[in-house]
C-alpha cells in the first residue's frame, strides 16, 4: 500500500483507461464536426492529454487550442509534453479557474471542450458561463461525466461494499468548493436535462464506462498506480465518517490494495459522452 500519490502520475495513468472508454459513436461523430480550422477551448485541461488525443486520433490536424486548468503543476506538465503535437496546433496554455478565466475575456471559440470536468462543478450555473463563449451553433464535447456507479470486484463484504458505495457518491453530491456546490454522482443522466436547459442541442450521447481489469500479463500501462489511486480516493473520502466502523473501513481498504497487487482487482466506474451543438447565444 502506498502512502503519498502523486496527482500528475494519475492523471498520466488515466489516460490508457480513458482512451478505451471514450463512447466511439461519440467521438466518430464529434470527428466528423470538427471545423478545418477551428478555435478550441478545453476546461480542466489537466496535463493536456485531450488535445494529444484529438492530434494522435486524427480528429484535429491544425487549429488554436486554448487549454485552461486551475492547477498550475498540470499546465506546468502539458508545457513539457506539448513537443507531441503538430506544428500547426497551436497550444495556448493557461493556469486559470475556468469560470474566473471566462469572466475575464470576450473571446468565443467554435468548440468547447469539457473532458472529467463537468461532474465537479454546479452544471445548472456552469453551463450557461461555457456556452456564452461558444460560438453560435458552436460545437462541445463533454466526455467522461460520472453517472452513480461504482463497481469493485469482486466482493468482499456485499453490505459493506453496497455501504461504501453510497457514502462515496454521497460526498460528491456534498461537496462544496469555495462556497460552491461542486459535484454530482449522477451528472450523467442529469446532463439530458440541463443541456437542454442551458440552450443546447445533444446531437450523441453514450457510455463512456472505465473498466480496468488483469489480463495475462497483469494490468496495462501504468494502470496499477491508477487504481491505487482510485482505493486512496475512497480512502481519503470516507476516513472518519460517523456511519463506518473505521476498523472494518480501514480491512477492507487494506483488502483492495492487496487484490490490485495480486492482479484480482476489476473496477468499473459509469460514464456518460456527450456531443452537441448550442441553440441559442447566452450572452
Amino acid at each position: 500500500m502506498k502512502t503519498e500519490y502523486d496527482f500528475i502520475r494519475y492523471l498520466a495513468a488515466k489516460k490508457s483507461v480513458d482512451d478505451r472508454a471514450l463512447n466511439k459513436d461519440v467521438w466518430r461523430v464529434f470527428a466528423e464536426m470538427m471545423p478545418a480550422n477551428p478555435d478550441i477551448l478545453e476546461v480542466g485541461a489537466g496535463i493536456g492529454t485531450m488535445v494529444e488525443r484529438l492530434a494522435a486520433w486524427g480528429a484535429l490536424k491544425r487549429g488554436r487550442y486554448t487549454a485552461v486548468d486551475h492547477n498550475p503543476l498540470t499546465i506546468q506538465t502539458a508545457r513539457q509534453r506539448r513537443q507531441t503535437l503538430p506544428d500547426a496546433i497551436h497550444l495556448t496554455l493557461t493556469a486559470a479557474d475556468a469560470f474566473d478565466f471566462l469572466a475575464q475575456t470576450e473571446q468565443t471559440w467554435d468548440v468547447l471542450i469539457a473532458h472529467a470536468f463537468l461532474d465537479l462543478v454546479d452544471i445548472p450555473s456552469a453551463l450557461p458561463q461555457l456556452f456564452s463563449r461558444l460560438q453560435p451553433g458552436g460545437l462541445f464535447y463533454f466526455s467522461l461525466n460520472f453517472d452513480g456507479a461504482t463497481i469493485l470486484q469482486p466482493e468482499i463484504d456485499p453490505e459493506l461494499d453496497g455501504l461504501i458505495e453510497r457514502l462515496y457518491h454521497q460526498t460528491m453530491d456534498e461537496r462544496v468548493v469555495d462556497g460552491r456546490s461542486s459535484g454530482d454522482s449522477h451528472s450523467g443522466r442529469h446532463l439530458f436535462g440541463h443541456i437542454r436547459q442551458a440552450g443546447g442541442q445533444i446531437l450523441a450521447a453514450g457510455s463512456s464506462d472505465w473498466v480496468v481489469f488483469a489480463g495475462a500479463n497483469g494490468y496495462p500501462a501504468d494502470e496499477v498506480y491508477f487504481l491505487h489511486f482510485i482505493i486512496h480516493t475512497i480512502e481519503q473520502a470516507l476516513s472518519n465518517h460517523p456511519a463506518l466502523a473505521q476498523a472494518r473501513f480501514a480491512d477492507w481498504i487494506a483488502r483492495r490494495y492487496a487484490q490490485i497487487e495480486a492482479g484480482e482487482l476489476v473496477y468499473i466506474a459509469h460514464q456518460i459522452d456527450f456531443l452537441g451543438v448550442t441553440t441559442k447565444n447566452q450572452r
